[in-house]
């Protein structure tokens, strides 16, 4: 009996040396519509699907390959004499190749302009079915699912014959590729159509082994299109830390906006600053924390040049990353074999939701955009904040955002001073960064300070007036409001409430 292949793909890549391939080892070939033109025109014997079934396609090939004939040559068990016998009796070739991909769904689906009816179009039906029956039916069956696949089933057929090893891999590569098919479908349609779900579906391919996670011991991987946000242009492969931190940095500059600069270690801000450009705006950020910014993550939001290179070379840095460089920059700054160079292509301040593993599960919430709204600040103070201790509020509020929980951040003429992060209490917080700016010679007198939360006492923002602060920005919302703006009254000076928090835990 002829060994049968059937071929039904919409990506077309390397179908027609992979159909030559099975000719060439003892197979007949089945296909649909357009692949079987393009095989056919290419001088390779093949049968159309129809010729099988003895039925046309239909509804403009909606329909094409739901027939027993197809779905019984894939699912009949050969050891079965019950399944045999009725495959003899309907005239069912047992089909023992099936290769097929789909319909470009999830292409499709990334195009904001896609309406509703192009969405339904591009979901295909006949597609996984067959690949699902191959799949499971993986004792008998290899099920093709993308071109990378072509050459190492061809190898083993030149050896002799697909291996059940090999054919288990290749159904468990079909099954999650039709898992994560149906994960776009669901997500781009509840959004499309404005539906909820009471499931949390999402599907990432994986997109690199990584050396190790957070520590040696632990295997760690990146998956989905993170890597499609920049150009790699120099050192060795990212870390795990070095994603999570790099992560942080760029989102942290893209709300700073235009010559800003931001130095992260260990997920949180070590300086941060805006300047005239990134030269000026790098020795701003560095100023606060010089040696906390030894291997640490550094992003930028306008062009390195030779200047900034040099300064950038003077302290290990593990990651540097800008939206562009000079050709001389970049020749000093490859001078250090190790470190990382990266080009932002795109912005990443697009996820909707951000999601963490839970037992059992997970935790979802909607991701942290919201900007601050300038006409929603309230001044609760007898004093009012001036027009420049107002710019730098808002810049330290941003700040804040980015640095863990109790977070207390010191700013002055848009650089920071001294952060204080991570801590149980607001009042250590705040102590950390006046030690850390003393270390490093800062002087926080009239400086501005930004708390990511209400103060539940007044002695949270005594300590901060006692470092020497003249203006003070926070959520507001303490049931002792009344209690912290008596005190801040007392000691003269402004605060400003944002209504919003940002708690980053």
């Amino acid at each position: 009996m002829k060994k049968l292949a059937l071929l039904s793909v919409f990506d077309k890549t390397g179908i027609v040396g992979f159909a030559k391939g099975l000719k060439e080892n003892g197979f007949d070939i089945i296909a649909t519509g357009n692949t079987f033109k393009l095989l056919a025109s290419n001088g390779i014997t093949v049968t159309e699907i129809k010729e099988l079934t003895g039925f046309p396609e239909i509804f403009q090939g909606r329909v094409k390959t739901l027939h027993p004939r197809i779905s019984g040559g894939i699912l009949m068990r050969r050891d079965n004499l019950s399944d045999i016998k009725e495959a003899d009796e309907n005239n069912i070739s047992p089909i023992e190749v099936v290769c097929v991909n789909l319909y470009p769904f999830k292409e499709v689906s990334k195009n904001p302009d896609a309406d509703l009816e192009t969405l339904i179009e591009n979901i295909d039906i006949g597609g996984p079915t067959m690949v699902r029956a191959a799949a499971k039916n993986n004792k008998f069956v290899s099920v093709i699912t993308n071109p990378n696949q072509y050459e190492p089933v061809l190898e083993e057929l030149r050896t002799g014959s697909i291996s059940l090893d090999t054919r288990k891999k290749l159904a468990i590569a079909a099954f999650a590729h039709t898992a994560d098919y149906d994960s776009y479908i669901v997500n781009s349609l509840q959004q499309k159509m404005n539906i909820s779900s009471d499931y949390f579906t999402q599907s990432f391919k994986l997109a690199s082994s990584l050396r190790y996670g957070e520590n040696p011991h632990q295997q760690a991987s990146v998956y989905g299109d993170f890597y499609d946000n920049f150009e790699f242009l120099h050192g060795k492969e990212l870390s795990y830390n070095n994603i999570l931190d790099l992560i942080s940095a760029v989102e942290l500059v893209e709300n700073l906006g235009d010559n800003s600069c931001a130095i992260i270690k260990h997920n949180n801000p070590a300086g941060a600053a805006i300047g005239k450009d990134s030269f000026e705006a790098y020795i701003k950020a560095l100023r606060c924390d010089p040696v906390s910014s030894f291997g640490g993550i550094v992003t930028f939001t306008s062009i390195v040049d030779e200047k900034l290179a040099e300064k950038l070379n003077e302290i290990f840095l593990e990651v540097i990353c800008a939206p562009d460089y000079t050709e001389g920059a970049l020749s000093l700054l490859k001078k250090k074999k190790d470190r990382r160079l990266l080009k932002q292509k795109k912005s990443i301040l697009n996820n909707k939701i951000t999601f963490r593993s839970i037992p059992g599960g997970a935790i979802v919430q909607d991701s942290d955009l919201m900007d601050l709204d300038e006409t929603k600040l309230k001044v609760v103070t007898d004093k009012k904040p001036s027009q420049v201790e107002l710019e730098d509020l808002k810049f330290a509020w941003k700040i804040a955002k980015y640095t863990k929980s109790n977070a207390i951040v010191f700013v002055k003429d848009k650089a920071t001073l001294g952060v204080g992060a991570g801590q149980m209490s607001r009042i250590d917080s705040a102590k950390i960064a006046k030690m850390k700016a003393e270390e490093h010679g800062l002087d926080l007198n009239g400086s501005v300070a930004a708390s990511d939360a209400f103060f539940p006492f007044a002695d949270g923002l005594i300590e901060i007036i006692n470092c020497g602060t003249v203006s003070v920005i926070q959520p507001g919302g303490s049931v002792r409001d009344k209690e912290v703006i008596d005190a801040a009254n007392q000691r003269n000076i402004s605060m400003v409430f944002t209504g919003i928090r940002h708690f980053k835990h």
